[in-house]
C-alpha cells in the first residue's frame, strides 16, 4: 500500500500540470500576420504567354484604341476585346501577364510592366500577339499591405537573390510580445532591381502615358522615362525623382495632356513640363489634404476627385475644379461635394464621375465657378474614358459602354461581365 501512494501523487500532479498547460494554451492569444509571398523572376518571366479569350474575376482598368477594349486585369493578365461595334464587343485573347498593373499602346505596341519588368508586344495582328521584349528590372513595384487587415509582419520571410514580394497572405499566429516586436511594414518594401503610330486612351487611374518617343511609369515618388523611338530596342532613359516636390505624397495617377503631364498624388496635383520628353520637370501644383486623388484636364480646367477613408485620408470627399490658365500657378475655382469619389473623365464641358455610393454622376461643367448634376445613375463602375463615340466605365467584374443622349443623359448600349 505504501508503495502505491507515491505513483498515486505523482499522477495526480502530472494531471494538474497537464491541465494548467492546456488552459495556458488555450488563453494564448493570437494575431493576424502579414506574410510575404516570394515569387523567384525565373518563374514569373517563364509564365508570360499569349492565349485564347477567358474569363476573369480580377479587379482591374480599361484602355482602348481606335479598334480595341484592353481589360487589365491586375495581377493576371490583360484580356482583348474587339470593339469595333461597341454594342457587341469580342473577348478575342488573353495575354497571361501575371504582374501587370498598367499598360499604353502606340501603333502596333502594346508597352505592360510585369512586376519589375516592362514587357513590349507586337498587336500588328491581333489574332497573334508576339512578345518582343523584356526590358528586366525596369520599373518599380512595390506590394500592397493589407494594413486594415494585419498587425504584424512576418518578418522570417525574405526575398533571396532572384526573387521578389509579389503580395501578402494573412495568418493568424500566437500574438507576439510586442514590446520586442514592431508591427508596421518595414521600410524600403518596394521591389527596385535595379515611331509613328495611333496612341492609345486610358482612364483617369493611369499610371502609363506616352508622350511622341518616351513613355513614362509613374511610381511612388518618381517618374521614369523610356525612349521607344525603336519599339523593338527600347531601354531605359532616367528617373526623374519627386519625392522633394511639395511635401513629397505619393503619387498615384499619369494624366496628359499636349506636352503637360499631370499627376495626381495623395498631397495634390503636380504639373510636369514634357515639351522635351526625355527631360521632363516640375512646374508647379495644387496641394490639399492626404486623400486619394486622380485627375483629369480639358483646356484650361483640371478636375480632381478628392477621396478620404480609412487609407486615403481624412479630407471630406469633393471634386476639385482647377484653373491652369496659368499653367505656373494653379488656383482652385469651385468645390463639389459628393461621397466616395473615384474615377472621373471629361468631355465637352460634361463630367463623369464614379462614385462608390451615388453610381455614376453626370455634371454639367460648363459652368467651372460651380458643377451642376444633371443625371445619376446606379451603376457600380469605378473608373471612366469619354470618347467622342461613346463612354466607357469600369466596375467590379463589368464593362458597361454607353451611348450619349440629349440632356446629359447616357443609354447603355452593352455590359460584358466577368
Amino acid at each position: 500500500m505504501m508503495k502505491t501512494l507515491p505513483l498515486f501523487l505523482f499522477s495526480c500532479l502530472s494531471l494538474l500540470f497537464v491541465s494548467c498547460s492546456n488552459e495556458d494554451d488555450a488563453q494564448k492569444e493570437t494575431a493576424v500576420f502579414a506574410v510575404p509571398v516570394i515569387e523567384t523572376l525565373a518563374d514569373i518571366r517563364n509564365n508570360v504567354s499569349v492565349t485564347s479569350a477567358r474569363q476573369t474575376n480580377s479587379y482591374g482598368k480599361i484602355y482602348v484604341t481606335e479598334d480595341y477594349l484592353f481589360y487589365i486585369a491586375k495581377e493576371e493578365g490583360v484580356h482583348v476585346f474587339d470593339n469595333q461595334n461597341p454594342a457587341s464587343p469580342q473577348n478575342i485573347a488573353f495575354i497571361n501577364l501575371e504582374g501587370v498593373h498598367d499598360i499604353a499602346v502606340k501603333g502596333n505596341h502594346l508597352y505592360a510592366d510585369n512586376f519589375v519588368d516592362l514587357v513590349v508586344f507586337d498587336i500588328s495582328d491581333i489574332n497573334n500577339i508576339t512578345m518582343e521584349q523584356t526590358l528586366e528590372n525596369a520599373v518599380t513595384f512595390s506590394p500592397e499591405y493589407p494594413q486594415e487587415d494585419a498587425e504584424f509582419y512576418a518578418y522570417e520571410a525574405y526575398p533571396q537573390e532572384g526573387e521578389i514580394v509579389t503580395g501578402f497572405r494573412l495568418e493568424n499566429r500566437e500574438r507576439p510580445d510586442e514590446d520586442l516586436y514592431y508591427d508596421a511594414m518595414p521600410g524600403g518594401a518596394e521591389n527596385t532591381i535595379g515611331n509613328g503610330g495611333q496612341v492609345g486612351t486610358g482612364g483617369s487611374y493611369a499610371k502609363f502615358q506616352i508622350n511622341k518617343n518616351a513613355l513614362y511609369t509613374v511610381s511612388e515618388y518618381d517618374l521614369k522615362v523610356f525612349n521607344i523611338a525603336s519599339p523593338t530596342a527600347i531601354y531605359f532613359d532616367k528617373s526623374v525623382y519627386m519625392n522633394t516636390w511639395f511635401g513629397g505624397g505619393i503619387f498615384e495617377t499619369l494624366f496628359r495632356q499636349g506636352d503637360y503631364l499631370f499627376i495626381g498624388a495623395t498631397n495634390g496635383m503636380h504639373i510636369v513640363n514634357a515639351l522635351d520628353e526625355f527631360n521632363p520637370y516640375f512646374m508647379s501644383g495644387f496641394s490639399h489634404a492626404t486623400a486619394c486623388d486622380p485627375v483629369v484636364v480639358d483646356g484650361n480646367t483640371a478636375y480632381i476627385t478628392v477621396r478620404g477613408g480609412s487609407t486615403c485620408g481624412a479630407i471630406q470627399d469633393q471634386v476639385n475644379v482647377i484653373d491652369i490658365t496659368d499653367i505656373g500657378n494653379p488656383t482652385l475655382l469651385s468645390t463639389y461635394l459628393l461621397s466616395q469619389p473615384y474615377g472621373l473623365g471629361i468631355r465637352n464641358n460634361i463630367l463623369y464621375v464614379c462614385s462608390a455610393t451615388e453610381g455614376l454622376e453626370v455634371f454639367d461643367a460648363s459652368n467651372t465657378s460651380g458643377l451642376l448634376l444633371k443625371n445619376s445613375y446606379a451603376d457600380n463602375v469605378k473608373d471612366v474614358i469619354p470618347l467622342e463615340s461613346h463612354l466607357i466605365t469600369v466596375g467590379s467584374n463589368k464593362i458597361i459602354q454607353y451611348r450619349y443622349g440629349p440632356d446629359f443623359t447616357l443609354e447603355p448600349i452593352s455590359e460584358i461581365n466577368f
